[in-house]
């Protein structure tokens, strides 16, 4: 599976499918919370807000992808990701994209 986020892939005729997503919305444990929280009151990088956030992005990027093998999808163009906070150290991660074939 292809995944890009152009709206072509060189040297290939596209035929478009569906818009594809996946999602996810995950939260830290509450010790590594408290962690961060007092990082935030001293100043440094929240280190498991940023594993928390590449964890959800890998899990939604996983279910886009099964949604267009699914459509039996050749790729994936335009591929974007949103970010949305649904509580305090939880976040949603949306990643949708264009599933398209390849022409013969």
């Amino acid at each position: 599976m292809i995944l890009v986020n152009t709206d072509f892939i060189s040297g290939k005729e596209l035929q478009t499918i569906s818009i594809v997503k996946g999602s996810t919305i995950r939260a830290k444990h509450l010790g590594k919370d408290i962690l961060s929280g007092l990082k935030m009151i001293a100043g440094g990088e929240l280190t498991e807000y940023g594993e928390m956030i590449n964890e959800a992005r890998a899990i939604a990027t996983k279910r886009m992808t099964e949604e267009a093998e699914e459509l039996k999808a050749d790729a994936v163009i335009n591929i974007r990701y949103a970010t949305s906070n649904v509580a305090q150290g939880a976040a949603e991660v949306m990643v949708y994209g264009t599933a398209v074939t390849f022409k013969s």
